[in-house]
């Protein structure tokens, strides 16, 4: 079959099949899949909704015809045998986040409107996971060779940690290449390096700085940070996105207004920990271990490329580092920073570490690694990727937009070779009605699920005649 016979054969799988596909998505997303630790059992490691979920997910692919496992509630698989046990594979996950606040449509039920199918998990990550594994199902159909065996892995726990990929490795070979649809067309065939740190100081005595917070995670830019202060609330100068009120006993307590952003991009978010710093620093807010402590965190936060704490490098594939200082407290006597930081192959994670150490050690405070998380880059260049692209193209007629890096991170980079492909495709607009993956009334539309269907039937086909190692 050439291309135009494969995509085809796919537009009339998905008019054929279209009631069923949404039905098996509605199977999913009835099942509130968030992570439940307190309930965890044996055969449910994360709780009872994701087993459930995972095992509904691979009920609907033995009644494809395929193979499936339950790896005792953790992950679970299913295959398509080939001419040989070479494996392909494909990852989606069942577990979500919880629905929150905010929702115009019953979060856990398919919801039909206007083309779009709406409820929690419908985008990230049941329906594309959907969507997939019915296109290894019509690739079944296919006439083309197939020397390669299809394995289709669920997950369980993508959002809160990823232990089922962790698990599935530690008693699995990773297949030879592996594909996510768990983010953005065209192809990311790349993902930077995490790092966080910690920076704590050492013991302050008699504080000028009471009480500090801000932030609510490391790996975002915080939007909001106060500070309790021994000062004249009356005397303090207005700034902008600050606000200053009297606490009581001699005491003021400001508060700095900022914009959040995911540590990914942090170009899009303003600091409240910068800007809490620069007035605190400006005021005379601090005493001198407090100020030492204090501009070493404005030097961290105020420059998102690491260039205030001398980490900043930029490479050919990711583009620049980044760091965000996420969340500061104050912990008994002692002030804490947090950082994290998005990193390209420009720089190792010790050359991170020796920077930072540097600049506590110099202060008499600690710095502490607390996470780490290598780059993971499969060039694009590379035959895999560019199966993916040409069958975006080809199915899309879209040559504007092309392979990528991302500053976060999917299921791929724990593969041996994996890239994440689909099903968003940002640059287009969604009614405002429709939402986002994590957000209130997540929604995908129809035309989009179609569209992917036949890019990855496209795909798979054409994965097969490489020669994968």
């Amino acid at each position: 079959m050439d291309r135009k016979e494969i995509v085809a054969a796919a537009d009339a799988y998905w008019d054929a099949n279209r009631d069923a596909i949404v039905a098996d998505i509605a199977k999913l997303v009835e099942i509130p899949s968030t992570e439940d630790l307190a309930a965890a059992a044996p055969g449910a490691p994360y709780g009872p909704g994701p087993a459930a979920a995972l095992a509904k997910a691979l009920e609907i692919a033995e009644g494809m015809g395929m193979t499936a496992t339950n790896c005792e509630g953790h992950i679970g698989f299913a295959d398509l045998p080939g001419e040989t046990d070479t494996q392909l594979g494909i990852i989606g996950h069942m577990d979500v986040v919880p629905a929150g606040p905010g929702w115009t449509f019953e979060p856990f039920k398919v919801t039909e409107k206007d083309g779009f199918l709406m409820g929690r998990g419908c985008l990230d990550d049941k329906g594309p996971s959907v969507v997939a594994l019915h296109a290894v199902k019509c690739l079944a159909r296919l006439d083309v060779p197939r020397p390669y065996t299809m394995r289709f892995i669920f997950g369980a726990n993508e959002e809160t940690g990823m232990r089922d990929v962790a698990w599935y490795l530690e008693n699995y070979e990773s297949p030879a290449f592996i594909f996510t649809p768990d983010a953005d067309f065209p192809v990311c065939y790349g993902e930077k390096g995490g790092y966080d740190g910690r920076i704590t100081s050492a013991p302050i005595a008699d504080p000028v700085i009471l009480d500090i917070s801000g932030g609510v995670v490391t790996n975002a830019v915080p939007g909001e940070a106060w500070a309790v202060v021994r000062a004249d609330a009356s005397a303090l100068p207005a700034a902008e996105r600050i606000t200053v009120e009297d606490a009581g006993n001699g005491t003021a307590r400001i508060d700095a207004a900022g914009v959040n952003a995911h540590a990914a991009w942090p170009e899009r978010g303003i600091s409240a920990i910068m800007l809490l710093a620069d007035y605190l620093l400006e005021n005379g807010l601090v005493n001198q271990q407090e100020r030492e402590f204090m501009e070493l965190v404005r030097s961290l936060v105020s420059d998102t490329t690491g260039a205030g704490v001398g980490i900043a490098t930029a490479d050919e594939y990711f583009g620049p580092l980044t760091v965000v200082g996420g969340t500061i407290r104050k912990e008994g006597d002692r002030l804490v920073q947090t950082m994290d930081s998005r990193w390209p192959t420009s720089i190792t994670a010790d050359e991170i570490t020796a920077a930072l150490t540097k600049l506590t050690d110099a202060i008499g405070a600690t710095f502490e690694n607390t996470l780490l998380m290598v780059p993971f880059l499969v060039k694009p260049e590379d035959p895999e990727i560019q199966v993916l692209q040409d069958a975006f193209q080809f199915v899309t007629g879209d040559t504007e937009h092309k392979p990528f890096t991302i500053g976060g991170g999917t299921y791929a980079r724990e593969f041996k070779k994996g890239a994440s492909f689909g099903i968003n495709m940002p640059w287009i607009e969604n009614p405002q009605w429709v939402g986002g993956e994590h957000g209130p009334d997540e929604g995908v539309s129809e035309e989009l699920l179609k569209t992917s269907f036949e890019i990855y039937v496209l795909a798979l086909a054409e994965l097969q005649e490489l020669d994968i190692a």
